[in-house]
């Protein structure tokens, strides 16, 4: 078995240089001031962490999507009937709960509010989980 190649193995390690940051910006608080005055809030603490982790899961998205499409059509089908399904219900929720917050009855209002707030999770998906393993990051 052969290692890794030089230029990946570079790329990866310098891919790892948000989530330090942003680690290290959340445990030490000068730190985190001089980051914050310097290169402004969205460089500093969790929410380069939660940036970045949105593109590279995108990113990961797409390495995914180029795998299915080397595989069967069976697998492919499959990873595209899941994914019309999560943008079903997530176009589904967004638009019940809109029509349902122009009603004048307060309960459909509320339903129509717990109804975005599913559209909101089903967006936040692995990117919340990061605020349930690091409550932190949602004060933030």
């Amino acid at each position: 078995m052969q290692g890794v190649p030089r230029s990946a193995l570079l790329l990866g390690l310098a891919g790892l240089i948000p989530f330090v940051w942003g680690a290290l910006t959340v445990l030490s608080e000068p730190l985190n001031a001089w980051s914050a005055q310097t290169f402004g809030g969205r460089f500093t603490g969790p929410y380069i962490g939660l940036f970045y982790g949105a593109v590279i899961l995108s990113f990961m998205s797409g390495v995914l999507w180029g795998f299915a499409t080397k595989a069967s059509v069976a697998v492919t089908g499959q990873f595209t009937i899941e994914t019309f399904k999560g943008l079903g219900s997530l176009v589904a929720n967004l638009v019940t709960g809109l029509t349902s917050q122009l009603s004048g009855d307060k309960a459909v209002r509320e339903q129509g509010s717990k109804e975005l707030g599913a559209a909101g999770d089903s967006v936040a998906g692995p990117i919340g989980i990061i605020g349930v393993i690091f409550p932190a990051a949602q004060q933030s």
